[in-house]
Order: C-alpha cells, then sequence, then structure tokens
C-alpha cells in the first residue's frame, strides 16, 4: 500500500507552505489536484503530476486513492488550507463511496487558508468569534447562502467570505451585500484582501455601506467585520470583549 497525504499550499507565497507539506512535496510521487494548483509545485525526475479541471473533485480524489493503493506515494494538493472549501472533504467522500481503500495511510496537512493570511495582513479582524460562507452555489442552493448570510449578521459575527465574485455568477456578491445591508450591517468595516502574499496583493478597507460588487473577485477574500470592529491607524481589529 501507498500513502496519501491532503496538503495545503497556502495562499500563495512559498514562505507560508509549512515544512510537513514541503516534506510530503518532496517524497511524492504522485501530485493530483486543480491544475493552478499543481503548477505551483516543481517538476523533478520521480514525480508524476496529475492537473486537472476545476469542478472534477470526486474524480480528482478517487485517481489520487486509486495510485494510493497501487503503492504510490500521493499528495492531493489544494490552496490554503485543505480542510476549508477544499480537498480534504472529496477525498473523504470518494472514500465513503469506495470503502475499499478505508485501510490506506491517509493524512491531512493543514495549510495556512486565505482568511487567516488576509486576517493577518490587515491586524486581527478575527480575534473575536467569527465564521466562514463561501458564495460559490455550485454544491449549495443560493437560499441558503442567504440565510447563513442573513444569521451570521443577526449573531454579529464577523465574516470570512470565500469566492465572492467570479464570471459565472457576478451577482453574487452584490446579493450577499445587499443581504447585510438590509440586516443593518451598512457601518461594519470590510477588508478586500486581493491575491494576498502574491505580489499584485491588494488590501482595501471601507465600510459595508460603501463596498460595490466590483471590489471583489475569486482572488479576493472579503472579512466583514463585527459591530465592535475597529481601526487603530493602518490595522484592523475585533476587541476580544463582547458586550
Amino acid at each position: 500500500m501507498g500513502t496519501l497525504a491532503i496538503a495545503g499550499l497556502g495562499p500563495g507565497d512559498e514562505a507560508l507552505v509549512t515544512p510537513e507539506v514541503s516534506a510530503a512535496l518532496a517524497a511524492a510521487t504522485d501530485i493530483v489536484g486543480y491544475a493552478a494548483y499543481v503548477a505551483r509545485v516543481r517538476p523533478r525526475d520521480g514525480l508524476t503530476l496529475h492537473p486537472s479541471d476545476n469542478r472534477v473533485e470526486l474524480q480528482r480524489a478517487s485517481e489520487a486513492l486509486q495510485l494510493a493503493s497501487e503503492g504510490r506515494q500521493v499528495v492531493v494538493v489544494s490552496s490554503g488550507d485543505p480542510g476549508v472549501f477544499a480537498m480534504a472533504s472529496a477525498v473523504f467522500e470518494a472514500l465513503e463511496l469506495q470503502p475499499q481503500w478505508a485501510k490506506l495511510d491517509i493524512r491531512v496537512l493543514p495549510g495556512v487558508t486565505a482568511m487567516l493570511a488576509a486576517a493577518a495582513r490587515a491586524g486581527a479582524p478575527l480575534g473575536h468569534d467569527f465564521c466562514a460562507i463561501n458564495l460559490s452555489d455550485n454544491l449549495k442552493p443560493w437560499p441558503l447562502i442567504e440565510k447563513r448570510l442573513r444569521l451570521a449578521a443577526e449573531a454579529d459575527f464577523a465574516i470570512a467570505i470565500y469566492n465572492p465574485r467570479s464570471s459565472s455568477r457576478p451577482e453574487a456578491f452584490g446579493r450577499a451585500l445587499d443581504i447585510l445591508n438590509r440586516a443593518g450591517c451598512g457601518e461594519r468595516i470590510v477588508i478586500f484582501a486581493r491575491a494576498v502574499s502574491a505580489p499584485d496583493e491588494r488590501i482595501e478597507t471601507v465600510r459595508l455601506c460603501e463596498s460595490r460588487p466590483e471590489m471583489a473577485d475569486m482572488r479576493t477574500l472579503v472579512i466583514v467585520g463585527n459591530s465592535a470592529t475597529r481601526r487603530v491607524g493602518r490595522w484592523v481589529y475585533a476587541p476580544r470583549h463582547a458586550r
């Protein structure tokens, strides 16, 4: 039997890849993942790269399990952390559908996910209770996304928003902003963190009522502060105490 590691490559900068993940990549015989993430792994002798399309997660997971069952040292790569809107869940879903691979040596190797990298650049906007919501409706209905946004606003969570806006659903983020404005969040601080740790990184901080849909794209992580979130100089933070 081989091994299967599900690894997070972090937000982009190689300095944010953990030593544990680097060691797994160095020992791998096969790298499986979305093409853009596989491209972040340097080719070398003895390593086979298996890039695939963005919407074939179960197929990709099954391929990785099959390779590991053949004695290969396989690493499935995701950006950020593999357990946050990424490949770890897909691998375990495939494993549940194909239990003959249940005895494989499988490890999940954490990474620096986008919301933590973005929060660190801005200060400490996730310093109190927060939640993360993915605006993609590929795998869940939009009414559920709306419900979760409303309830997160009502509960006064800081909200990390993944996948806010894409060419296939350009209206989603505008609808999310409308929901949050109607929920009374207009004065909350919002951080737009684009391409964190990449050369074209951009951090912009505004009030939610000043936010516009075109300020975000698929490379942007949006953090909506809670009602107590404040600025100190150029930094944004959530106070540790709640009333």
